[in-house]
């Protein structure tokens, strides 16, 4: 199948500086969202450092590689080079990143998560998360407690359970399933989150008509008639047949 895809990232309408990265590699199937987080430049540095190295690693691919393994290593060896960048330069200190990764091979899709960026799958007309975020406010989501749209509105939606870069070691989600032909994905920081729905997103996903750059600018613009508290990065990749 042949690769459609958009990349979007937009500062919103209060932060003044933009902490998110991104991978939009069409070449290589290498997608990834990095929403880096610490004060005075520290989280932009911090997600460009993560977004690098996955990189990097998932294009030194030997032959015979195990695609879970190799996406396992692309994160932890992110996560050992944002906490090492802290032992040299103090001024980092407590920096960190979210990760979400998205790549195909052999007609499957696989994705790796660290922290509450998302992935979504539309498919046959239906959005569905694909991650679990690693947050507080998730753990709450699943024990009952809150329903998915409080998640958004509560005081502690910040606070997230995993991240790269904050401590030596990481614990990362890896999941993996077919594709199929129509498959439109979504890879988003939660400056998309917090604002819209997944109703919301899926009617984008609908309206957009399978077009990746007509649906992730719908979505940039939605979230910033929301208010855009916070920085809004999407990618959009279509599997064409």
């Amino acid at each position: 199948m042949q690769i459609e895809f958009s990349a979007e990232s937009d500062q919103g309408k209060i932060r003044e500086s933009n902490e998110d990265s991104y991978v939009a590699n069409g070449d290589h199937a290498i997608f990834l969202v990095a929403d880096g987080m610490g004060g005075h430049a520290a989280g932009e540095i911090a997600s460009q450092i993560a977004a690098a190295a996955v990189e990097e690693a998932l294009l030194q691919r030997e032959p015979g590689f195990e695609m879970r393994e190799l996406m396992r290593l692309a994160v932890e060896n992110a996560n050992e080079r944002v906490f090492d960048t802290q032992k040299v330069k103090p001024e980092f200190s407590g920096m960190g990143s979210t990760l979400t990764v998205l790549t195909f091979f052999d007609s499957h899709y696989y994705v790796a998560q660290v922290g509450d960026s998302r992935a979504y799958l539309f498919r046959d007309g239906a959005l569905s998360q694909l991650t679990q975020d690693h947050s507080v406010v998730w753990s709450l989501f699943e024990s009952g407690v809150l329903s998915k749209d409080d998640i958004s509105h509560h005081p502690q939606k910040n606070l997230i359970t995993r991240s790269i870069g904050t401590h030596p070691e990481v614990e990362i989600d890896l999941l993996t399933d077919k594709v199929s032909a129509g498959d439109v994905y979504l890879l988003c920081s939660d400056g998309l989150t917090d604002v819209l729905t997944d109703e919301d997103i899926e009617r984008a996903m609908k309206n957009g008509e399978g077009n990746p750059q007509k649906i992730s600018e719908e979505l940039i613009r939605e979230a910033n008639s929301g208010g855009g508290p916070d920085n809004i990065t999407v990618i959009v990749v279509r599997l064409v047949p």
